[in-house]
């Protein structure tokens, strides 16, 4: 395969704009339009990159108490969140469709099914006609993420068929769960998208297993992240007082079906990552190794997975009286 051939992707290690939603989608359009005119036919952003991934902020908390500022930050933070679909994902759309890629980007979003109160980590799908595609939503924020943000539910496990190929995936330490990827593997996943807030150099141990277990190129996504990227007014500013300068190293990257790395890792800066993929690779890959079928063992193992969503609250049958 020459540098010409071969299906062209793009990983966006930028900075992002928290507590500004416009401005973030201001950034997706124009770090998009930066990776199309490269070749790129996918285009993955970091995770919470629209809405923010607030590194060092506590909002407030403590084991058995929040305090009023936290409160009113966290109100300030889900106001910045997205609906999906909603009028936010509508204009992120138009960045793929301004340049026919598809596009995946890692928001904050915001419930609209039921209370509108609790906020998630999720991955956007669109295609190159700026559609929304389909959403995955963090299965278990991990650690005081769980402070912010509510668990998806199995319902979004989201796979999304392109003409060069499946694209899933699953978000940050998502990624140390065995069985949430052996249920990627069994979608068909041959483009894993890993977005991310580990900037730690560790993590490309696990970008490279997960190339080598699921024999599918891994693009692994994470932002370039400084204190000076928070407002001026921010109200719990104080909470970041011991934290470095640099939130966050970056650590960008993209691996092969064999644990090659063909890009990155990018590391302390600001950049986009490009790659062409062989999708021959995928299936020489599977001629050893299978996860989920040759060197699968159905007779030992086996796995269930509920996609069936969980509502808080089910109706059923009758209907209210309003006299």
């Amino acid at each position: 395969m020459n540098d010409n051939e071969g299906i062209g992707v793009a990983v966006v290690q930028g900075a992002g704009v928290p507590f500004d939603l416009e401005a973030a989608i201001g950034k997706v359009h124009a770090l998009t339009a930066e990776a199309a005119a490269q070749g790129a036919q996918l285009v993955l952003f970091p995770e919470a990159y629209v809405g923010g991934y607030p590194w060092g902020l506590a909002f407030g908390t403590s084991v058995g108490g929040r305090s009023p500022a936290g409160r009113r930050t966290w109100d300030r933070y889900l106001k910045g969140a997205v609906e999906a679909p909603g009028p936010a994902t509508g204009r992120i759309g138009e960045a793929a469709a301004a340049h026919g890629v598809y596009l995946a980007v890692g928001v904050v979003e915001r419930d609209t099914d039921y209370s509108g109160g609790t906020l998630f980590c999720t991955l956007l799908y669109f295609g190159p006609d700026g559609a929304l595609l389909g959403k995955h939503r963090k299965l278990k924020p991990t650690a005081a993420e769980r402070f912010i943000w509510g668990e998806g539910d199995g319902s979004t496990l989201t796979v999304v068929d392109t003409p060069f190929g499946r694209v899933g995936g699953l978000i940050c330490w998502e990624n140390y769960m065995p069985l949430a990827r052996t249920a990627m593997y069994a979608k068909g996943v041959e483009i894993y998208l890993a977005p991310t807030a580990d900037g730690r150099e560790r993590w490309q141990a696990t970008l490279r297993h997960i190339a080598l277990e699921g024999r599918c190129f891994v693009l692994g996504c994470n932002q370039y992240a400084t204190r000076a990227q928070y407002p001026a007014d921010l109200e719990i500013a104080g909470e970041l007082e011991g934290w470095p300068e640099r939130l966050c190293a970056g650590g960008s990257a993209i691996y092969s079906p064999s644990g090659a790395c063909l890009a990155g890792p990018l590391w302390d800066q600001e950049g986009i990552l490009f790659a062409r993929l062989d999708p021959d690779a995928v299936t020489r890959g599977k001629f050893d190794f299978d996860v989920v079928g040759h060197y699968a063992r159905p007779d030992v193992f086996q796995l269930s997975v509920n996609e069936n969503p969980f509502p808080p609250v089910t109706f059923r049958g009758g209907s209210a009286s309003t006299s």
